[in-house]
């Protein structure tokens, strides 16, 4: 795999003789609506069948390597013709290896709405061990509020992906509700009636286990938290199901804070099979333009984390999405979610450049709308994904989970594959 930027005056058909790969197998790889726009500081994702590359003026064998992400020796080893002191000419071409051995298997979440294309779910199924799917709400007398998702269990199950049901705090229409968890949390007989809808649930729809999502609990509720996990735990580990939860991106165990307190790290490690660390909005839709999960905020969170719960457990969250802020920020109003492609589009529209802040490991881009009102938008591209992927190996982390899979993003998944095998676990 070799993510190339798109530099100021190339073309697909140039970029192409570059590395020796077709430029239709580029366009199609990456799915790009028209390939003969491209954005200044756009990635294409070059995925190399049988490699030969044209030796330009001016290039060294070393410099060739680099391009292509190979070592000098696996270099000489394609071509047996050359050695240390051999010179090579512009014209000449050469044999490229096979790009590095994969990083190893990686457990990999989705969550997905009932509304989600099946197109999109149908893509982007294979790419996954886990569908999550978003979200049975809890009613303050332990019944769930039904969803429309026998097509996504059926379709993820085909796919030999696990479905896992999602339960939460949501009010119709609203946010994460903290009064209802406490009610939910302080009244066991309610428990007990939430449980065996749960149960019922999982039996009839046939999920492979329970993402737990509670969020804003009060802190003061921390420990009656932990036990409903230990409880909901205790019931549904003898059946066969797995429990996972969803916590906030802590940075450390004393954090103050309604998003933080409650989730027990150490608790949840535990106690549950896997623990997803929500590691994004910190640009988000209300407030200030950043990115949306800076790779230097993350690895905070990822500090804290693997020091609490086993590594193995821990799936790390990325953002499968962007946000369009106007400038200048201003507290009230609020940013516009796009998705990852839609970004580039947006940029192809407006002729802007697409820069990249290496601290975040972010794309991001300014322009000004009709109104000459000035934008910025931040979003993810492959080189984003592919540091965030090599951060999670890095840790030696149990997996990765999206956060929403409902956008298709083609370049995440050659990252993704280029670098993992997906493990599948039915």
């Amino acid at each position: 795999m070799i993510i190339h930027v798109v530099k100021r005056g190339e073309s697909l058909y140039g970029i192409s003789r570059l590395y020796g790969v077709p430029h239709t197998k580029i366009a199609s790889d990456n799915e790009l609506a028209d390939p003969n726009q491209l954005v200044v500081g756009q990635t294409l994702v070059i995925l190399p069948g049988i490699r030969r590359h044209r030796i330009l003026r001016g290039q060294t064998l070393y410099s060739i390597a680099r391009m292509y992400g190979v070592s000098l020796s696996s270099l000489y080893t394609a071509n047996p013709n050359l050695s240390a002191t051999a010179l090579i000419f512009p014209g000449d071409t050469i044999n490229i290896p096979p790009p590095t051995q994969k990083l190893g298997s990686i457990e990999v979440n989705g969550y997905a709405l009932p509304t989600i294309s099946m197109d999109v779910l149908l893509k982007t199924l294979p790419n996954l061990t886990y569908l999550s799917i978003f979200s049975y709400e809890i009613l303050a007398n332990g019944t769930l509020r039904g969803i429309n998702d026998v097509p996504l269990i059926e379709a993820a199950r085909n796919a030999r992906v696990a479905p896992m049901m999602v339960i939460t705090n949501l009010l119709p229409g609203a946010g994460f509700d903290s009064d209802l968890a406490r009610i939910i949390l302080t009244d066991e007989n309610i428990q007990n009636t939430l449980l065996d809808n749960i149960v019922n649930t999982l039996r009839s729809k046939n999920y492979y286990g329970l993402d737990i999502d509670l969020e804003f609990i009060y802190p003061e509720d921390r420990e009656k938290y932990n036990n409903f996990l230990r409880k909901t735990v205790n019931r549904l580990k003898p059946l066969g199901y797995i429990v996972t939860t969803a916590v906030a991106p802590k940075p450390s165990a004393d954090i103050k804070g309604l998003l933080y307190e409650a989730h027990d790290y150490p608790v949840h490690g535990a106690l549950v099979s896997h623990v997803i660390l929500m590691t994004y909005e910190w640009g988000y839709t209300a407030g200030p333009a950043m990115a949306v999960a800076p790779l230097n905020q993350v690895r905070r969170i990822l500090d804290y984390a693997v020091t609490a719960i086993p590594r193995r457990k821990i799936f790390m969250g990325i953002p499968n999405y962007g946000y369009d802020w106007t400038l200048p920020f201003e507290p009230g109003t609020r940013a516009i979610a796009l998705g990852n492609v839609e970004a580039v589009d947006l940029a192809r529209r407006v002729n802007a450049a697409i820069e990249y802040d290496y601290t975040a490991q972010a794309p991001f881009f300014n322009y000004y709308d009709a109104n000459r009102r000035r934008h910025e938008v931040w979003f993810e591209d492959a080189r984003s994904i592919n540091a965030k992927l090599r951060t999670a190996n890095e840790y030696n982390l149990g997996g990765v989970s999206y956060w929403t899979i409902g956008r298709y993003f083609p370049q995440n998944w050659l990252v993704q594959n280029a670098l993992f095998d997906v493990k599948k676990v039915i």
